[in-house]
């Protein structure tokens, strides 16, 4: 497990599958990249004892910072979302995923 006891095979799969921000769609780099482009782990809904791949995902610093606690549905009326033009629209398929349960 790493240090938000997050699984190995589940880390594997997470990072497999998001190769973007799962928020913002900035695509991950990870070699002297700027801080916006790396990625860090998101408990999509906000409960740390919801360890799957409906739940666990990645995205971007400014997105999680911006994100913090908060539920998905209401960040995502946020200012910072809407300048940034994300949207239950425009976010990744995980995402959209948890605004249904």
């Amino acid at each position: 497990m790493n240090k938000w006891n997050i699984p190995s095979w589940l880390e594997k799969e997470v990072r497999n599958r998001d190769k973007h921000c799962i928020y913002c769609g900035v695509l991950f780099v990870q070699s002297n990249a700027s801080r916006k482009s790396m990625p860090t782990w998101e408990h999509i809904i906000n409960d740390a004892t919801i360890v799957n791949t409906d739940n666990i995902a990645l995205c971007c610093c400014s997105c999680n910072a911006s994100k913090g606690a908060k539920s998905l549905s209401l960040w995502l009326y946020s200012n910072y979302c809407i300048r940034k033009n994300i949207t239950t629209e425009t976010v990744a398929d995980v995402a959209k995923r948890a605004l249904t349960h």
